[in-house]
Formats: structure tokens, sequence, C-alpha cells
């Protein structure tokens, strides 16, 4: 009889999930199969099932959506189609584990077929009925961030049930060059960066050589030193050879810098659940980072920038971990072995 494999849901939304995923798939000894939107031939590629009008912020507008899910758009195509594959390829296959980051209709989906479910919790204030159920149901929950960054708000038996694996998409630290240069990083999992308010806090540091990474709106002045480099193939690369990170504070870039052990100066973004925001404060809490709430003004850059390079680097220095990815990879390898010969799932 074949191995029975794990299935690794990766939400299409933002670069992070799919980090997480092919961080961990490296160090996996069993096999392990992405699902989701976008997949294409690297694992079960599904159906999309955003909106027609391409805008997708996790939730319906659905009159009577039931409490425990949050997206469940009434007859839309795509949903259907994509319960289908993922029930079907569970029929199939048989998998040991479902690892979910993150869905929680994926994660109730799977529990239905009788599939043992680890949630991937980001940080954040999820304390709504869905995500609460979703946290139930599961027989794990994987939080990818330290546990010094966790919510006040979260309850004691979502926390008891978590296992905290900072460092997934962790970068080696590499000695930084001798010019100052900041490096600004842009994501995917909000609107482009403003490229005119960059240019405008380069001008106001002509000492420093700055460079942007990821989506920028264009701007019609660029200073000498400034380059927009847009989507770069090496990320992980760009942080660790800058003197300065600015960017907001999504998990993966967290445990890039942090795993690169570099100073940081963190403007949080909107999210949903408060993300951002309760990890940011936790930076701040742990002298990990500079944080500052929205992009600051052309005379303020000069200063900010010499505290963040000040900073000392015990802080950040907590959060690090080299073998999260590895750490991760063994735990999820041992509940998929649990559940395989737990006597209520044994073939």
């Amino acid at each position: 009889m074949k191995p029975r494999p794990i299935g690794y849901y990766v939400h299409h939304h933002g670069a992070g999930h799919r980090a997480r995923a092919d961080a961990i798939a490296k160090h996996i000894d069993c096999r392990l199969v992405l699902i989701g939107t976008g997949i294409g031939a690297a694992g079960l590629d599904l159906p999309d099932d955003r909106p027609l009008s391409g805008h997708f912020h996790g939730r319906d507008n659905a009159p009577c959506r039931p409490s425990a899910l949050h997206y469940a758009p009434l007859d839309h195509d795509g949903v259907r189609e994509r319960v289908a594959v993922v029930a079907s390829w569970i029929a199939s296959e048989r998998p040991a584990l479902m690892v979910v980051d993150v869905s929680v209709e994926i994660a109730m989906l799977a529990r239905l077929a009788s599939v043992p479910t680890v949630y991937v919790r980001l940080n954040g204030e999820r304390n709504d009925s869905a995500h609460l159920e979703a946290f139930r149901g599961a027989t794990g929950i994987l939080a990818p961030f330290h546990s010094g960054l966790e919510s006040e708000a979260t309850p004691a038996w979502v926390r008891a049930k978590s296992h905290y694996f900072p460092g997934i998409t962790a970068t080696a630290a590499m000695k930084a060059p001798a010019v100052r240069r900041v490096l600004v990083v842009f994501g995917r999992g909000g609107l482009p960066g403003d490229g005119a308010l960059v240019a405008v806090a380069a001008s106001s540091c002509p000492d420093w050589q700055w460079r942007v990474i990821g989506p920028a709106t264009e701007t019609a002045s660029i200073p000498e030193n400034l380059t927009f480099a847009g989507w770069v193939s090496s990320p992980e690369c760009e942080i660790a050879r800058a003197t300065v990170i600015v960017g907001a504070a999504g998990d993966g870039l967290i445990g890039a810098v942090m795993g690169a052990d570099r100073p940081f100066l963190c403007i949080p973004e909107n999210r949903p659940f408060a993300e951002q925001q309760v990890t940011a404060e936790g930076l701040r809490s742990l002298g990990a980072a500079i944080v500052v709430p929205g992009w600051p003004s052309g005379k303020q850059w000069p200063a900010l920038l010499e505290r963040t390079l000040a900073l000392p680097p015990w802080g950040r220095r907590t959060l690090q971990d080299a073998d999260g990815a590895r750490k991760a990879a063994a735990w999820l390898a041992a509940q998929a072995f649990q559940a395989s010969i737990c006597p209520e799932h044994a073939p």
C-alpha cells in the first residue's frame, strides 16, 4: 500500500502561504501535496473561487451565511467545482493529514471528509465564530510566529493547542555592505506601495541608498539614490544585503528580516482581524523593531533610520529560529503518523 500523503492547502491571497508551504516541503520526509488555486503542476490546482469583481477580502456578502464560515457565496461555479475536486482527491488519496493555510471552509470540508486537520493560525484577534470552530475541529494548530508576538485576546485553549514555529521562511544572515542601504519591501497582500512617498523619503536621506522591491506606483521624479526593482526572484538575498529594512508586519517578512538579523522599521498595514497591528505591537514591546502607524513625512526619515539602526540586536534575535521550517516539517510528519495509526483512521 502506498504511503498516505499530507495535503497542504495554500491560500491564493498574498505570497506568504506559498512561501511557508515551499519551505516546509523542502524538509518533510513524507509525500506532501500542495493544493490551491494557481498551484499548477506543483500539486492539485483548484478552480478559482474569487468573485467576478476580483476584489477578494475573505468574506462574502451572502445574507444567510452560517457563522462557522467566512466565504461561502451562493451559486458560484468555482466554489462548487473546487469542493468537488478536493473531496474527490481526499476520497482517492486518503490523506493522513490536511494542513490548511488558511481557509475555515477547507478545514471544515476536510473535517467532514474524515481527515485530521492542522490549521495554520496567523497572528491577530481571530476570535470570531468561524476561526474558533476551525481551531476546535483541528487536531493541532500551527502558529508561524513567535509566542512572544501572541495577541492578549487569544483564548487560553487556543494557545494551549498551538505550536509556535517562527522562522519558517527565515533567511540566513550575511554581512551587510558598507554602504548605508535601505530596502523597502512591498508585498502582494495589499495595495501597491506609493512610489511618490518613497521618492520623498529617499530625497530626505541623500546619504542612504534606497531600493524598493515589490509592487509600487510610478512616480515622475526619482532621486539618484533610489531604485525601484519590482518583483525579484530572491527577496531573501535583498534583505540580507540591506542595512535597514522598511516594510509591513506580515509573517513572511518578519521571519525573513529577523532571520537575517537586520534592523527593522515596521509600518503595519490594515488587515482583517488586526493581524499586522497585533504583530507590530509585539515587535515594539520586545524591542525588535521601530514601529510607526503610517508612512512618515520626509523630514522624519533621517532620525527614524538612525533610531532603527541603533536598535539593540537582542530584541530581534529573540525571534530568530533558523530551524523553523525543519521543526515545523518534523512536527507535521509526526501529526500525520499519529493520525494514520490511530484506530479510528487506520486502514
